[in-house]
């Protein structure tokens, strides 16, 4: 019988690999150790490419310094290419969060790049003295520069997809504030009645509030261009060439397609996590208006007899097990929760970025795994409530109307030409009374039916504001 196995060891003895498998042995031990999210790197495919990619920077520039020769080369880059279009991610076995800042990531990287390189030498796996897992695939390089690159690389690639999912949100919003320009209803403070405004105006506040977001993230996304690939162990840049540094990110840059640049101290660089901390905190504030926005349409929305019932969201399934009818905003509320993720995720990358201890962070595995979680859920987030509930958003016109014709606030505009004591006093008349403000003035004779009606019309008081 075929055996199913292969043998590799390292400086803690053997292990048996599965035959077919392109991982090895540290890739193992790191499985049997870690089984913390019962997931595996695999979850993340842009994580597992961006590494793919800082191996092929890597492996062009000791080529170009003679480290590596012609068929090493052309090996390690047909795999790291391979790899990039999406093949033997299910080889990436590690869990995420782990511990040794990383390690156990590069190696599995550096294992399943090695022996899928030696398999096109058609070679056996496991033939390291041909292409080595460190001597060739992590020549140059530490984990403790290549991960925290990597990590960069996909924060700057998932940001453009996160970025694209809010455009598409916003565009949604403002499609319904060009719907409902001419709804007017009225607008609340403090959860009390305010002034009339049109719900095309609420609708792109929402808009608004998105696109500055947007601009937010772009911000962002330019303090990952900065990396520290060429730092090694702590930022020296101990076993490389006075040339790497220069060359590997110029090579970067080509894999890539942006324009990276390396650290101005990387031994600081290695250490700073100040980058991780900025990104979590601009997640975070996208989170909270958009939960925010979810709260709005959840309110809006409540009823629909005892509620204020001035839209209606999309009827998406059956609210209760007990009480037939009822039909719950689900959409914005599963926003809510992932913003409520989202929220947690950014304490918890706090801490883990301030635990970190002299010249490296051993937690960045958690914050990598915190922080691609979170833009993941919430670009899947953000479609849903567009495509789910905001296109599908309809108006109620005359309950809008009406709430505005019943407020007491309609008195607001009087207050330049009655004064406050005065208005206040016909407000207060209103609301002792159940009268509305409108019959009270009329009664009182302070002004005629047709003066009344130009003061009071509903669209006189948004103030000519357009959507």
């Amino acid at each position: 019988m075929e055996e199913q196995y292969r043998i590799e060891h390292d400086f803690l003895g053997e292990k048996k690999i599965e035959k077919d498998a392109y991982y090895g042995i540290q890739t193992l031990r790191a499985r049997e150790n870690f089984d913390i999210t019962h997931t595996s790197l695999s979850l993340f495919p842009t994580f597992i490419k961006s590494l793919a990619k800082v191996k092929k920077a890597c492996a062009l520039t000791n080529f170009e310094l003679g480290d590596l020769n012609d068929m090493q080369r052309d090996a390690i880059i047909q795999a790291c290419n391979e790899i990039i279009d999406g093949k033997f991610h299910d080889q990436f076995i590690v869990d995420p969060i782990q511990g040794g800042a990383g390690t156990s990531t590069n190696m599995n990287a550096n294992e399943v790049i090695a022996n899928r390189a030696l398999e096109i030498l058609a070679k056996p796996r496991s033939s390291y003295d041909i292409i080595h897992p460190n001597n060739h695939i992590n020549m140059s390089q530490s984990t403790n520069d290549v991960y925290p690159t990597a990590i960069k690389l996909t924060l700057y690639d998932l940001i453009y997809k996160l970025k694209d999912s809010l455009r598409y949100l916003r565009d949604s919003f403002d499609e319904k504030a060009v719907e409902f320009k001419d709804v007017l209803k009225m607008g609340r403070t403090q959860l009390q009645d305010a002034v009339p405004m049109t719900l095309g105006q609420e609708f792109k506040t929402y808009s608004v509030m998105i696109d500055e977001d947007i601009f937010r993230l772009r911000e962002a996304q330019a303090l990952l261009k900065e990396v520290n690939l060429g730092a090694t162990a702590i930022g020296t840049g101990i076993n490389t060439k006075p040339e790497y540094r220069r060359k590997v990110i110029n090579n970067l840059r080509d894999v890539t397609g942006v324009d990276y640049e390396s650290a101005g101290d990387l031994i600081e660089a290695t250490q700073d996590t100040g980058a991780f901390v900025h990104i979590s905190g601009i997640l975070k504030r996208v989170a909270i208006k958009i939960s925010k926005i979810c709260n709005d349409l959840r309110l809006l929305s409540s009823g629909p007899r005892a509620g204020l019932n001035e839209i209606n969201l999309p009827k998406m399934q059956p609210g209760s097990s007990i009480m037939p009818g009822k039909v719950n905003p689900v959409i914005p509320e599963v926003v809510n929760q992932v913003a409520f993720e989202v929220i947690g995720a950014d304490a918890t990358i706090s801490i883990a970025c301030e635990g970190g201890q002299l010249q490296l962070n051993v937690f960045e595995p958690l914050v990598a795994y915190k922080l691609f979680t979170s833009i993941n859920m919430m670009r899947r987030s953000f479609y849903t409530l567009a495509k789910k509930c905001v296109k599908g958003i309809t108006a109620n016109e005359d309950v809008c109307m009406n709430n505005i014709l019943n407020s007491v606030t309609l008195v607001t505009c009087l207050n330049p030409i009655l004064g406050y004591e005065k208005s206040s006093a016909i407000a207060k008349e209103a609301l002792a009374t159940n009268k509305r403000v409108y019959d009270i003035i009329l009664e009182q004779e302070l002004f005629t039916k047709e003066e009344l009606d130009e003061l009071l019309h509903p669209k006189n008081m948004v103030n000519n504001y357009n959507v």
